[in-house]
């Protein structure tokens, strides 16, 4: 591969998992992650790329152990420095009765967003349950964002979320999670321009490889969908994210970092210095 990036990176989407301390929703059908990834992993995952900073993504704890899971990442970034920013569950689906939550987790050290994941949702509209846009747009109170985590079929629903919001901030992860494995590109690109138009969204340029086949994947079969995310979003609202470790169900940590760089590998420089560095340390409040 060409064009690998050279500068500073921060990774907006790295996950910290430790199934003996958080239970976890999911990690027993997935045994490969069924184990702790610590920090300590996490830089052996990555020598010899330059991270200087990472952001940390809820990984889907049991019920009602949210709160424990936030804590526990907010004592792994007292022990590491490169751990910059935290983005932990909320329960925005239970309306104004979540405030006590928001609130808690707002006083939390580096916390900066929340995630309610969606994908699982079999419901495609839940995010647009009035008690779920309530939650959602009390988050303008706390001067916390929101990271949309859907499937590509629900993507058209979550579209129309940022708009009942505007006050609010949103990340969408992982490009909207596209059917790359079958090589479908409608409707999902229709509704990816339509986010790409809201003044209050932003994208992650993560996830790729694991929606393609993960024992085959090739850079071309990624090119389409991240060329329409490049068009659509632009540099600027990009951000770079390794999602890590789950991206070893499809690929090192290595070889996803340099296929980004590849894709990307045309766009000026400072334009890959905004979405590999420039544009996470600004969204995130990293100093």
């Amino acid at each position: 591969m060409t064009g690998f990036y050279r500068g500073p990176v921060i990774d907006s989407h790295v996950h910290l998992l430790d199934p003996s301390a958080i239970p976890l929703r999911w990690v027993g059908d997935v045994p490969s992650l069924n184990r702790p990834f610590g920090m300590a992993d996490f830089a052996d995952a990555t020598a010899s790329i330059d991270i200087k900073h990472t952001v940390f993504l809820e990984v889907d704890a049991v019920a009602g152990r949210h709160l424990d899971e936030a804590r526990w990442a907010a004592t792994q970034a007292r022990s590491h420095p490169q751990l910059a920013a935290l983005v932990p569950h909320a329960p925005v689906e239970h309306g104004d009765a979540c405030t006590d939550d928001l609130q808690t987790l707002a006083a939390l050290p580096n916390v900066r967003g929340v995630r309610r994941l969606l994908q699982g949702e079999t419901d495609p509209a839940f995010c647009l349950r009035d008690d779920f846009v309530t939650g959602v747009r009390k988050l303008a109170d706390f001067d916390l964002h929101f990271e949309i985590c859907v499937m590509h079929h629900q993507l058209e629903f979550a579209a129309q979320l940022p708009a009942l919001a505007p006050d609010v901030r949103f990340v969408l992860d992982h490009i909207g999670k596209p059917a790359i494995a079958d090589g479908s590109l409608d409707p999902w690109r229709r509704w990816i321009e339509q986010m790409a138009g809201l003044p209050n969204v932003w994208c992650k340029f993560s996830g790729l490889v694991t929606e393609a086949s993960h024992d085959d994947w090739t850079i071309d079969q990624l090119r389409p969908y991240a060329s329409h995310v490049l068009e659509v979003f632009a540099a600027d609202k990009l951000m770079y994210g390794g999602d890590w470790p789950v991206v070893t169900l499809a690929s090192e940590y290595q070889r996803w970092f340099a296929t980004a760089s590849a894709l990307t590998a045309h766009l000026p420089q400072p334009e890959q210095s905004r979405l590999f560095f420039d544009n996470a340390a600004e969204f995130y409040r990293i100093r």
